[in-house]
Order: structure tokens, then sequence, then C-alpha cells
């Protein structure tokens, strides 16, 4: 969903019919500037949707540190000015983006380094109508993106396979309609389905839900001869294996449905409402 839009629909989602306990309690006439802070380590992601639902209640944020950036605790990340009353009405929306998505940037982070030379990607499993900001997180965190879509790469799954009679006739039918438009990558979970997919005429493999012996098995028989790609049951902790096996990239749907939020604060400086601060909520 364009920016714009998204942004809108999560403010009203919270505002609703106006911010109650802000225009019961804060004078309209008063204007601050609130510091958002990290409370621990990690990469900084989110600043266009945190800027989009400021402007949009009447405040500026400005950016500290670039989207990508690793920072250490107490780092101010950004800084937003204007009306106490937009300040506040807009602060947990923006914080909520900017936690959510600088926490997939710092997981992915993670996972990047214990995969040393291992090419890392992500996949569709993304929040409904929040996959550009999350596969830009992504893509923060040091990673790569796999198809945005379905209208963007041909991958032939288990259930197109089982709908189209086979590997080689799915993969056969699929090269025919694109026509050299797409790379045609088919997904297999054994290695009778790995040389019908060579044979057939694959670009790319992705090997499902292998353990290390198999897919090494994998490697040997498809090494040069179709890209190879393993998923399924990929850990940050097991990429360290995989790093030696001979694979060319590995893909992690929990490089964002495991990202857990990212703790970050914000904190008026200097206001005439006598420094008030964020609660908890």
């Amino acid at each position: 969903m364009e920016l714009t839009r998204l942004v809108r629909a999560a403010l009203e989602e919270d505002v609703g019919t106006g911010d109650v306990t802000t225009e019961a309690c804060v004078d309209h006439t008063l204007s601050g500037v609130a510091h958002i802070q990290a409370k621990a380590g990690l990469v900084v992601c989110g600043h266009a949707p945190a800027h989009e639902a400021f402007a949009q209640v009447g405040a500026q944020y400005t950016a500290k540190v670039p989207d990508g950036q690793w920072v250490e605790p107490g780092t101010t990340i950004g800084v937003v000015e204007g009306p106490l009353r937009a300040l506040l009405t807009g602060e947990r929306v923006a914080l909520n983006f900017l936690m959510r998505l600088s926490g997939i940037a710092s997981h992915t982070r993670h996972c990047v380094l214990h995969a040393g030379s291992l090419r890392v990607v992500d996949t569709r499993k993304t929040t409904p109508l929040h996959r550009a900001l999350e596969k830009h997180a992504v893509r923060m965190g040091g990673a790569a993106n796999h198809r945005f879509a379905l209208y963007d790469a041909v991958l032939i799954k288990e259930n197109h396979i089982i709908a189209a009679g086979g590997v080689g006739p799915a993969i056969q039918r699929a090269k025919a309609a694109v026509d050299g438009r797409f790379d045609v990558q088919v997904e297999v979970e054994n290695m009778d389905e790995l040389r019908a997919a060579i044979e057939a005429g694959a670009d790319s493999v992705l090997l499902d839900n292998m353990d290390d012996v198999t897919l090494r098995s994998a490697v040997k028989i498809g090494k040069g001869k179709v890209l190879l790609e393993a998923s399924g049951g990929i850990t940050p902790e097991r990429l360290p294996r995989l790093e030696g096996i001979g694979l060319d990239r590995v893909s992690m749907g929990g490089l964002i449905h495991q990202a857990r939020w990212v703790d970050l604060s914000m904190r008026f400086q200097s206001s005439p409402g006598d420094g008030a601060k964020n609660g908890g909520e």
C-alpha cells in the first residue's frame, strides 16, 4: 500500500474521533521538541513512515541517523518538533513503525552475521500491506529480497506441482508461458524431484526443509547446473554450518516473522508544559 494511505489508516485506527487525553490535558498553544532514542543496541529503520505519521498530525520529524545504521543504547535516532498536541497524538503510530521495522533490520543483521559469506534472502511471509516496508527493513539489515509478490517471479511450489501433474510438466508449462521474461524456480523435497527439475530446465531450485546431509547431496547433484537455495528450518544458529555446504543462498521467512520489536522512547527535551514525557502505553 502507498505509504501516505497506510499511515493515514494507522492514525485513523489509533486516533479515531480524537485524542481525548491530549486534548483534555495539553494547551493547544504549546509547542516543543522531543527526541526519539534507542534503549538498546539496534539497526535503525522506519524513518519514512515516522516522518509521514508526524507530518499528517502537523509536526516535523527529522532523522538523525540513516536507516541501516547500527546505534548504541541512548542514541537519538530522530527529533520531532511542533505543537505538543501533534507530538503526543502522532507518537505511538510513529514509534510502532520505527520499533517494528528496526526490529526486523536488527534481527536480519544478526542472521547475516551468522551466515558469513552465504547470501541470505527473505520471503513473502510479510504483514499484509506492510510488505514494502518490511522488505526495506530486511535490506537495511544487510540481507537481500526474494521476489516481491506473485507478479514479479515464477516460483513453482508443491501445490503447483500437484496441480500441473509433476515437477517436469510444471516447469515446462511455466517456461513456455513466461517465454524468458522470468527465471523459473521450483521447490523440491527430494533428490528425484531435484533431478527432474534440472532435466526440465529449471533456472533455480528451492531445496525445501532438508537437513544438512541431504543438502550436501543436493549440492553434489545440482552445483553448477541450477541456482541452489535452501529454505525451511533455517535458524541463525544453523547458518554457520550451511555456509560451507556450497549453496548459492538461503531464504528465511523468519527474518520478518520471527523478529522482535526493539525498544524506543520519545522524550520531550524542553517545553512550556513542564517537560512532560511519554507514558508506557
